[in-house]
Order: C-alpha cells, then structure tokens, then sequence
C-alpha cells in the first residue's frame, strides 16, 4: 500500500475535504497539486511518507517550500454537517519535520473538545472518525475568502491575505452578490486585519489605514469568481460552499468544496433598520432565529466556566475552538465575522441564533439583564 496518495486520485475513503478537492482537480479546476497521508500510515512511517510526498510534490524545494497541512475527516464536508473549523488546518509548515508534526495535530483534533462537542451537537457521523490528511504547497494570497452559490446568485466573502481571516471572523470582510452574471450588490467591510505566511507558520499584521477601507477584488475578479463557483455546483451538484484564494499575480485558486449545509438567511435592506425603534445594536444576519438571554461576554477561554445554559454568548470573534459553547448558549453575538464564516456555518447547522459584526457589542451590551438576538434582521434589542 503507498504511504501517499496523489491529490487527484482521492476518494471518499480519504475524507471529504480530499475526495472533493480530488474530483476538481481530474475536471481540470485550478486546484493546487498535492498528495494525501491515509490515516492508516503510522506514526513511525510518517517521517518516509512524508518525506517522499514533499519531495515528489516540490522537488528540489521540498525541504524548503511552505505547505498547508489540511485535515480531511470521513465525516468532514458532508451534505448535512459541515465540521467547518472543527478539524485542524496547519498552514505555513516547512520541511518533513514540521509537515509530520502538522499531520499529528490534525489527526489528534478528531478526539479534542470541539470535534467531540460538534460531533454530539449535530449527531454527525462516527464517534471517531478516520482522518487522512491533506498537504498541498500554500498559496500566497493577495486575496482570499469564501463563496456560495445559492440558486439564482452567488455570495463571496473577502479580506486580504490568506482566508483565515475570513473563516475564523477575525475581520468584517468585503461581501459581494452575483446574479445573472453581473455585480449586484458590492459591502465594503472593515478589514482592519490580515493573516500571511510568516518564518515560523503564518503571523496577523495590521492592514493600512487606506486598504482598509477599499475592496480586495475588482468586479472582475468577484465575476470569475462566481463562475468558477458554478462550475464547482455543477460539477458537484447542489449549492457549494467553496474556498478561494487569488494570489499576487492575479490567479485564482480553489481550496475546498463541499455542500451548504444550511441556507443563508434572507437578505434585507439596511433601511429596514430605521424602522425598528426598539433597536440598540445591528449588524449581519448571521443565523436565522430569535432568542433572548442574559448577555455572556467571553474574551478566552478563561471566560468559559461562566457561560450558563440560555447565555447568549457576546465576544469579539469565534474561534473554532469555542464549539462547546454553542451547545450551551441560546445566541450569538459577535464583534467581527461574516456570513460565511465558520461561525456562521456551525451556528446555522445547529439552529442557533446570530448576530455578527456588531461593532463594540462586549462593551455596548455590558450591565444588561436580557438581550434579544434577532438572527433573521440582524438586530440586538434589549429585554427579553
């Protein structure tokens, strides 16, 4: 049996995240090149395994070329539950050493809290999933983000820098809306932050003052974009859910596909806001749904122990780490974060309430004995 697999030939035996990105690559999409460790090589043929994967994948660079270490879980990527965030993502590994300790780290987030606690929250797949792992050089995004297709048009999601970004709700990204074949609704986001590949993995640096308020793509780039995301759905079948990163020269790169699991919520006007006199706090609709409860600010893990059943959780961002808390609390609030963030995704998938990029929201709703979280308007009201 081969220590690795080239990325083109995946299959479902290798996980979801493989197996999709397998199918694009043989249909020609611009996939990066890549291999793929079965979960059944062992620890003590990693070093072997490794070692050949880079060198065939980089070449003389194989020792040198930063990879993206990427999980890919027998129940990731699924039509019903996405564990979007719930495995582990090593981006920026160099050399054998640090690509084998990346490939441990996704193996052992199939049996970490987070992965557990999704796990039981949505009733997915096994008790402990098999996880082969996927190594692909690391794409040096100008650009990236998240886009889905959604019947008649496409919603994109974009920062600077690596998607990481995007998909943690770390920033208020660009938003961008497709439909017949045109840009129909452009939301410049406050970007205030970027991930890039750094010496020892990939380091946050602020963004300046003036690219923070400009958009990452041009309605050229946001167009091919949507394309290439209705290639994926028609390749694949039903609304996609897509990673993307276009990098400095100009190219646009595809890094994960798997089904929406669950639809966004309806858009709505900002002007609706204006007429809901009851309003304290707006921001994204990020999960349909209403619910009321005391106001839980959680800044770390530390805060954790403090959340009770029926909080709604108020932080900054959401980290994936923090899924435990999303069987706990009755909503969502967060500073930062977009529509198609993991966040989101989970939120939607398990029913939950959210409001996200609620600008100063831990400190706005501090003191408050009840909140409500209007999920489908975007809205923080007070009172229950």
């Amino acid at each position: 049996m081969p220590l690795t697999v080239p990325l083109d030939r995946a299959t479902a035996a290798h996980g979801g995240k493989a197996a999709g990105l397998g199918a694009l690559r043989r249909a020609g999409l611009t996939v990066p090149d890549g291999f793929v460790v079965p979960e059944s090589v062992t620890a003590d043929d990693l070093p072997h395994a490794v070692g050949q994967g880079l060198a065939g994948l980089l070449g003389a660079a194989g020792e040198t070329g930063a990879v993206a270490v990427r999980s890919s879980a027998t129940d990731e990527d699924g039509p019903r539950a996405s564990a979007a965030g719930q495995y582990e993502t090593v981006l920026g590994c160099v050399g054998v050493a640090d690509v084998v300790a990346g490939v441990l780290a996704c193996r052992a987030s199939a049996h970490g809290p987070r992965a557990t606690a999704y796990r039981a929250a949505t009733a997915a797949g096994e008790l402990c999933p098999g996880v082969a792992v996927v190594v692909q050089p690391l794409v040096d995004a100008g650009a990236a983000g998240v886009l889905f297709t959604d019947g008649g048009h496409t919603v994109i999601e974009a920062s600077w820098g690596l998607g990481e970004s995007v998909v943690r709700g770390a920033v208020e990204p660009d938003r961008f809306t497709v439909a017949g074949g045109a840009v129909v609704d452009r939301r410049v986001g406050t970007k205030r932050t970027r991930v890039d590949r750094s010496a020892s993995g990939t380091a946050t640096r602020d963004v300046p003052l003036p690219d923070q308020a400009r958009p990452c793509l041009d309605d050229a780039t946001v167009l091919r974009l949507a394309a290439l995301g209705q290639q994926v759905t028609d390749l694949r079948g039903g609304r996609q859910d897509v990673e993307w990163a276009v990098d400095d020269d100009g190219a646009v790169w595809l890094l994960q596909a798997r089904p929406v699991t669950a639809p966004l919520p309806a858009p709505r006007g900002e002007h609706d806001l204006a007429h809901n006199a009851g309003v304290v706090l707006a921001g994204t609709a990020g999960s349909p749904g209403r619910a009321a409860g005391p106001p839980r600010a959680v800044r770390g893990p530390d805060d954790f122990a403090a959340v009770r059943p029926g909080d709604v959780l108020v932080c900054r961002e959401t980290d994936p780490a923090w899924t435990p808390l999303f069987g706990v609390a009755a909503a969502v609030v967060t500073e930062t974060g977009g529509l198609l963030s993991h966040a989101a995704i989970v939120a939607r998938e398990l029913g939950l309430p959210a409001v996200l990029g609620v600008p100063g929201a831990t400190d706005a709703l501090r003191g408050a004995a009840t909140i409500t979280v209007d999920g489908d308007a975007g809205t923080v009201t007070p009172g229950g």
